[in-house]
């Protein structure tokens, strides 16, 4: 079978058991910080889980895009290596929410396996929870004893809890699991060895693919277990695993889920993908070859869910698996250009048809790994560059740890590319350093963001938290929950639910409202509000005396009013960006807060400032047009769409949504807005760049803020006026200063090469013959350039010349090395080494040519120092 017939016949096996099926979430997270990315089947379903959401459909069925590359679940350094591990995988999941439990579970998986997929009954072994007395939970015997009605009885093994009692987190939902193995090795293995003794012992074909996991425990703070108010099933089969006992190949990477790429990446390449490799060559190219497969798909994926390359967080996970890649291609495959972005019409193609968003973002894709492929190319050129020069530094065969992981951390030079260059010369690095320079920096990556969260505090069953925010920003609460959470970074903090609340928590861009909770005893301080698993939580320093008190929520009101003008600007900042660039243009990103708005789009070319002028003026005229607010609250998802709603990208709509409309302009969005266009009083932008390839962002302020800059725009012109004595015209006198500034700076290079050639006769005398080189080492009071052309006038007065100038101009010292030709040829003296080692007297460095190189510094001090070594050169 093709996997998308397989993925379909999962899909419909459980819509016919009565399951609602609905589309994969987004791989990158919105509303939960514990998570990066959806790592799992169930991340989309947490709130049903944790009671604080009730679901469509007490059954559901999905498959879920899964992205495994950071924190617990981490298998980035193992893809590639194997057949069987991937940054990205399909999730195929059947799910009840407090309705059917392990019976029917245990007996559809059966069913779907061996009488749909026809799977072998005996290659498969399933697994048991054996129980754990210390958590004081049992042996589970009702899915063994289900089981072996199914089942040869020597097929059911008992799993610790390792293996087999799931766990959310730390904290949340748990229960004991069942999982499915399949054995596909040869009759000839299989007779060797038992499939049963290879079960959870990675071998390649000897898998897990399913693992039905019973909910029926809540892990509290303390560790202790509690039982859930119902007991719910979440299971999990892997997509791509399942496609290669379905096709019947023994590695992921031969089924059609992967041999359209892998073929693609030959056809790029010229390297051939070995199904058994017979040498290590061919075993490094099949792992470059599988490794850019696999890391594509994860990359491709995100960038169209609405994660973008970048040096911090979740941007930054995307960019090192890229990067991962480029890497692999660029070493293996003699790969030294882009070339991964092509591969995304080959993933388009191939699952464009059942996840939409790879078709509908191709050509963002495409230019955002084409450009990150090119800028790391850069940078590799770079980091080989660097490693010579460390090498170049480094006396004996070992280079520092501590360098090496300089060049990893700053530059993204990969570790084991810095291992290979430096095995090629024979060289090493001192793996024991970098190991702890990388676990120093993951302490202190640790420490900033570990969180350790207490129990929820409930003072009311059940979930009864509202929103009311749209329509006031004060009124009456009381408190239904609280906890504790101790922040390394933040320290102690509450986060509090309220039974309802006008506080907007952070979401679509903009900021969590602040504010304060209010009796006539106390005021407790609102920092910020968030949302994690539909929970909307109050982020205090502390808590009220009385928590079961009546509190007057009171939301922080010019704060609220700044961001909601900024809000509905971004809203007619899209319509005015799409009306003058054209329709191409999609909003990527935008964060909106009270003192201004960032705006992410797409876009190929930079703004020009007259498009900038005419989406300014676009914006002015519908806040002068005075557009009154028209908003819809409930309105169905394809309703709003049809009528010709914007949906944004990567994020995940309900069955109904709220619609918001001013004039033309139609967005689906959950934030506050002002009630008329005019409130917003006058939109100015502030700057426009590059994000990443074809994305563009530009920054802009409205209102108040805008009267700032205005007030601080006219006393920046009177400042000038005055400097300049009160001219009639203003730009007419600073436009004469900067052409006197101009012919000045001319007269001026023109004395300081008449200079430089005066002082050539001085110092030609100063020339000093040292073991046949002809040598001067001096400061000189000249600019840098002067310097340059001083060197090579006295470069020009014969052969084995080696010069060294300094030079201090308005106390910036710079070291100027020229080396006659001859000397580098056949004495092997270079410039750029001399700077190098020079440049530390004055705290600084450089480079440049063999012959020619220049270092700047920090500390003129140093000078005399570098000056009196330059001679042990030539000694």
């Amino acid at each position: 079978m093709k996997s998308q017939d397989i993925r379909k016949q999962f899909l419909d096996f459980f819509k016919e058991k009565g399951h609602l099926i609905v589309p994969s979430a987004p791989i990158v997270t919105k509303d939960d910080p514990t998570l990066m990315f959806n790592n799992s089947g169930m991340a989309q379903f947490k709130e049903y889980f944790l009671g604080n959401g009730i679901p469509k459909s007490k059954r559901i069925a999905d498959t879920q895009k899964c992205l495994r590359v950071s924190g617990k679940h981490n298998d980035l350094e193992d893809v590639g290596f194997d057949t069987y591990h991937h940054t990205m995988f399909e999730m195929l999941g059947n799910w009840s929410f407090g309705d059917y439990f392990k019976k029917e579970a245990i007996n559809w998986a059966w069913e779907l396996l061996t009488e749909v997929y026809k799977i072998p009954k005996d290659i498969l072994y399933v697994s048991v929870f054996e129980g754990s007395p210390e958590e004081n939970v049992p042996f589970d015997q009702e899915a063994y004893d289900i089981w072996k009605g199914l089942i040869d009885e020597d097929r059911i093994i008992l799993g610790n809890k390792k293996d087999n009692f799931w766990e959310m987190g730390d904290q949340g939902p748990c229960g004991p699991c069942s999982e499915i193995h399949v054995d596909i090795r040869s009759a000839e293995e299989k007779a060797l060895v038992s499939g049963k003794e290879l079960v959870n012992n990675d071998h390649p074909q000897v898998v897990e693919i399913w693992n039905n996991v019973f909910m029926e425990f809540n892990r509290k703070a303390d560790g202790s277990l509690e039982k859930l108010p119902a007991q719910h099933v979440d299971t999990g089969m892997g997509f791509e695993r399942l496609c290669m006992v379905l096709q019947n190949v023994t590695s992921n990477y031969d089924t059609d889920v992967f041999t359209p790429l892998i073929q693609k990446i030959e056809s790029l390449t010229g390297k051939k993908y070995t199904i058994k490799a017979e040498n290590d060559e061919e075993e490094k190219t099949n792992i470059a070859i599988r490794v850019i497969a696999d890391h594509v798909r994860a990359v491709a994926f995100a960038i169209a869910d609405g994660q973008l390359p970048s040096n911090t967080g979740a941007g930054y996970v995307i960019r090192r698996i890229l990067r991962r890649a480029i890497r692999y291609g660029f070493t293996f495959l003699d790969k030294k250009e882009a070339f991964i972005n092509e591969l995304v019409a080959v993933l388009s193609a191939q699952m464009g048809e059942f996840f939409p968003e790879i078709k509908s973002q191709q050509s963002l894709v495409t230019n955002v790994i084409k450009e990150e492929e090119a800028s790391f190319l850069r940078t590799l050129d770079q980091g080989l560059q660097l490693l010579d020069n460390v090498i170049a530094q480094t006396e004996g065969k070992e280079v520092s740890g501590a360098k090496a992981f300089e060049l990893y951390d700053t530059f993204g030079f990969p570790k084991d590319l810095t291992a290979l260059i430096l095995k090629e010369k024979g060289m090493s690095y001192n793996d024991a350093e970098f190991d702890a320079e990388l676990q120093k920096q993951k302490t202190r990556s640790r420490a900033a963001s570990e969180v350790a969260t207490d129990d929820w505090v409930l003072l009311v069953e059940g979930n009864t938290e509202t929103f009311v925010g749209y329509d006031q920003t004060e009124n009456e609460v009381k408190i239904t929950r609280y906890r504790k959470i101790d922040s390394k970074k933040d320290g102690i903090l509450y986060q509090i639910v309220l039974d309802n609340t006008p506080f907007y928590p952070e979401g679509g861009g903009q900021v969590g409202d602040k504010g304060a909770l209010a009796t006539a005893n106390e005021t407790i301080e609102i920092l910020d509000t968030k949302k994690e698993n539909n929970l909307i939580l109050h982020i205090a320093k502390k808590l009220p005396e009385n928590v079961s008190a009546t509190f007057t929520a009171k939301v922080n009101e010019k704060l609220r009013s700044d961001s909601a003008s900024n809000h509905s600007a971004t809203h007619l900042l899209h319509q005015a960006l799409r009306t003058i660039l054209g329709t191409h243009v999609e909003q990527k990103g935008s964060l909106v807060s009270p003192g201004y708005l960032r705006f992410d789009f797409s876009h190929f070319a930079k703004v020009t400032d007259a498009e900038l002028k005419q989406v300014e003026d676009f914006v002015n005229e519908r806040i002068q047009e005075h557009l009154p607010l028209v908003e819809r609250r409930n309105i169905p998802f394809k309703q709003a769409v049809e009528e010709g709603a914007m949906a944004l990208f990567g994020e995940k709509y309900g069955d109904n949504v709220r619609a918001i409309k001013f004039g033309e302009s139609m967005e689906l969005c959950g934030g506050i807005h002002v009630r008329n266009t005019a409130d917003i009083w006058y939109f100015k932008i502030i700057s426009e760049g590059a994000v990443a390839a074809g994305i563009r962002r530009i920054e802009a302020i409205t209102n108040e803020a805008v009267k700032t800059f205005f007030a601080s725009q006219e006393k920046a012109l009177e400042e000038i006026n005055a400097a300049l004595k009160n001219p009639q015209d203003t730009l007419k006198a600073v436009v004469s200063l900067q052409d006197e500034n101009a012919k000045l700076k001319k007269q001026l290079e023109a004395l300081m090469r008449d200079k430089a050639k005066n002082l050539k006769g001085e110092l030609a005398a100063e020339l000093k013959e040292i073991n046949g080189v002809q040598f001067l080492a001096k400061q000189v009071d000249l600019d840098a350039n002067g310097a340059k052309d001083l060197a090579y006038e006295l470069g020009n007065l014969g052969t084995n010349l080696f010069i060294v100038l300094a030079t201090a101009e308005e106390g910036k010292p710079m070291l100027t090395c020229y080396v006659s030709k001859e000397l580098v040829a056949e004495k092997g003296l270079n410039a750029g080494q001399v700077v190098r080692e020079l440049g530390k007297h004055i705290q600084g460095g450089g480079g440049g040519q063999p012959f020619f190189a220049t270092a700047g510094g920090k500390n003129a001090a140093g000078i005399e120092a570098a000056l009196s070594d330059a001679v042990g050169f030539i000694k």
